[in-house]
């Protein structure tokens, strides 16, 4: 690093000998002070503003752009998230909540959804108070189903365009620790209150970032790619009646 910085310094002090050297020339030549100071000045003066559009608002344009395509990548990493793991995940969740049916009915997204309504639903669950209870659903399924997931999370984890999403980072973090939660008991059915109720509030963590996500994911679909957009109205884990088969 300091070795670099030299070379900026010595690289700095070339050019303002050069640029003295060009103006030495030109005085030389044409023994015009008066001109070369108005143009200088005139150089000067518009450093400011070549500042203000290449800094400010080019490298905003640049900086918005990278951004945008890395959502595109995040959202990919997103969509095999929920194919591998998330949908799945919602669909035993509602086994622990006994809420489930009546949530469904406001989860079964819309074709003619509109930002707004993504964003209504997705406020409206992001203080949702479900009543998850550990012990109404099966533990041994929930466990089993993460062991084998198990390699597909630690590989997102791995994945350090994932970092840049904190919302999602901290699902898979909360996902994970579930999984470990469940894979370091042996018996999973046979558990004191106080654990079972620990298990509670896991699960309830999970399930509400996994609801917010996968709302954000299915307006990113609808905006952007209609054709996933429907097979995903076609599979939604909320909607009962939905099948995968196309029928009208």
């Amino acid at each position: 690093m300091k070795r670099f910085f030299n070379w900026q310094v010595a690289f700095g002090f070339v050019l303002i000998f050069l640029s003295t050297l060009v103006y030495f020339i030109h005085y030389a030549i044409f023994r015009d002070s008066h001109h070369i100071y108005i143009y200088l000045l005139g150089d000067v003066a518009f450093v400011f503003l070549e500042v203000l559009l290449v800094t400010l608002v080019l490298h905003k344009l640049l900086g918005h752009r990278e951004k945008q395509k890395l959502l595109n990548k995040l959202n990919m990493v997103i969509g095999a998230f929920y194919s591998e793991v998330g949908t799945a995940l919602l669909s035993l969740f509602a086994n622990f909540d006994p809420n489930s049916s009546e949530i469904a009915k406001e989860l079964v997204v819309k074709n003619e959804w509109s930002p707004k309504d993504f964003l209504k639903m997705r406020e409206r669950f992001k203080t949702y108070d479900c009543l998850i209870n550990s012990q109404k659903g099966s533990l041994v399924k929930l466990k089993d189903f993460l062991h084998s997931k198990r390699g597909f999370l630690l590989n997102l984890l791995e994945n350090p365009n994932v970092l840049e999403h904190e919302e999602f980072t901290n699902l898979l973090w909360a996902v994970f620790h579930l999984t470990e939660e469940l894979v370091h008991r042996k018996n999973v059915e046979k558990l004191p209150e106080t654990d079972f109720n620990h298990l509670t509030g896991d699960i309830k963590r999970v399930y509400i970032l996994l609801i917010s996500q996968w709302l954000d994911y299915m307006k990113h679909l609808k905006e952007s790619y209609p054709y996933l957009f429907s097979l995903a109205l076609r599979t939604n884990p909320f909607d009962k009646e939905a099948s995968v088969e196309v029928t009208c």
